[in-house]
């Protein structure tokens, strides 16, 4: 675990929020979101924090001027992102092409990338100052569906960071997005990718019909009131690189051995939190991973697509099977869920939202894992070359705080390059699990150092 730079202070100067518009006129025009990209649990705003270093070959060259004016040219071709979303009649979302554009926030900070330290990673100091929530923007329906804060440090390097409404894209068509940005602010004239709309292919099938259990939206009751408290909350980051992944993979039995990095560390990570977080051992509890079904259709999503293309694959047991067995189970049960899905799941689940008025998926004893290491961050280059950490600005996003981890991309400061894994969790739950991998990591037998109440805390 990396020291956190959280104990920094500093303070963020910010401009007047203003819109930035479209660089040319764009169509007025309706276009609906499919049946994926407006389900219940895709209605919130996803935030992305990208830091700069300062590069002596763009001396006098202003980061905020260059990209606001390359936001403004990439709208013209991303005008959609312009617009403002409506809600129709069966709760169907439709963006009206509207043009107002989106929320840019101009910004300096009496700071230096330097200060923050070799580990930059989730959670960072002064967010909320990064990434200005500007009161009145934040709503799904009739607000910027995109909001930029570009803020300037001390040292001539700069912090992007960026939030978007879920339901207009996931991480792979932001990214696309946010290159597309990258490479007008260096000079092109159109991106390489041009978007492509076409929601249409991943709306439900008429007359609907649903072919799979999706356990993933069952509805479940709260009967022990274990949503994740929201005071109280710790949050985390772990570092995963060859010597961590190497100590868990001695874990995993001969036959499941060619289970990916992801299988091994979403397995890892939701036993240790059930175990932390304590639910009755009886209770049924859930891992969903985020899964991109992009390539599983035939033929693919169009290269340019930037919907929402993945689904939310679940596997299901209970407190005492997940904590009492070894490791190899949760991994079995990760790789079956991850397996499941492909062109036919994602018609059902589109076909379900139609029937079903778009439910959320289940957040009660839910763990959620989504992959974000090779989804691009840290390749958008606006001309400064690529960051020095890019991707999720925090763990636990979404409507429940904690629900959520993302896998993201890291080079520690041995230059090693990892995974490092924000965490999200009550004060308490938090000390059980750092405890819980540790001993994990220290090759500790898992048998038996898995209690439901941990008597040492």
């Amino acid at each position: 675990m990396a020291p956190p730079a959280t104990s920094l202070v500093f303070k963020v100067r910010r401009c007047k929020p203003e819109l930035v518009a479209p660089a040319k006129p764009t169509p007025h025009e309706f276009k609906q979101l499919s049946d994926i990209d407006d389900q219940e649990g895709l209605r919130f705003q996803i935030p992305v924090i990208q830091f700069y270093k300062y590069d002596p070959l763009m001396q006098g060259r202003d980061p905020v001027r260059v990209i606001r004016e390359a936001l403004a040219k990439t709208l013209v071709f991303y005008y959609p992102l312009a617009g403002r979303l409506r809600e129709g009649p069966g709760r169907k979302l439709v963006v009206e092409c509207t043009g107002e554009g989106i929320v840019f926030i101009e910004a300096d900070a009496d700071v230096t990338l330097e200060q923050f330290g070799d580990a930059l990673q989730p959670p960072f100091p002064c967010w909320e100052e990064l990434l200005f929530d500007v009161p009145g923007s934040g709503e799904v329906l009739n607000c910027p569906l995109l909001l930029i804060q570009v803020t300037r440090l001390k040292c001539g390097g700069f912090i992007f960071a960026l939030r978007l409404n879920h339901t207009m894209g996931d991480a792979a068509g932001l990214v696309q997005f946010m290159a597309a940005v990258g490479e007008i602010a260096r000079g092109a004239s159109s991106p390489s990718i041009l978007p492509v709309w076409q929601r249409r292919l991943l709306d439900a099938r008429d007359p609907p019909r649903v072919t799979f259990a999706h356990r993933e939206y069952d509805e479940v009751a709260d009967t022990k009131g274990t949503l994740i408290p929201l005071d109280d909350m710790s949050h985390k980051s772990f570092f995963f690189g060859p010597t961590e992944v190497s100590a868990l993979r001695k874990f995993v039995p001969h036959h499941q051995s060619k289970c990916s990095t992801f299988e091994l560390l979403t397995a890892c990570l939701w036993r240790c939190r059930t175990i932390a977080i304590q639910p009755d051992p009886n209770e049924e509890v859930r891992i969903i991973c985020i899964v991109d079904a992009r390539s599983k259709f035939n033929p693919p999503l169009p290269t340019g697509y930037y919907g929402n293309g993945f689904a939310f694959p679940v596997a299901v047991t209970t407190t005492e099977k997940l904590c009492k067995n070894p490791l190899s189970y949760a991994l079995e049960l990760v790789k079956k869920a991850k397996n499941e899905v492909n062109e036919e799941y994602m018609r059902s689940v589109a076909d379900m939202m139609v029937i079903r008025g778009r439910p959320h998926f289940t957040v009660v004893r839910t763990y959620l894992v989504s992959d974000l290491t090779r989804a691009g961050f840290k390749d958008v280059d606006f001309g400064w070359g690529k960051p020095v950490y890019g991707g999720a600005a925090k763990g636990g996003v979404g409507a429940i705080p904690g629900v959520a981890s993302f896998l993201i991309p890291f080079k520690n400061n041995m230059g090693e390059d990892g995974i490092v894994v924000p965490i999200c969790l009550p004060a308490l739950a938090m000390e059980i699990f750092v405890k819980e991998l540790d001993g994990l990591l220290k090759g500790q037998p898992e048998i038996g150092n898995s209690k439901f109440i941990v008597s040492s805390l």
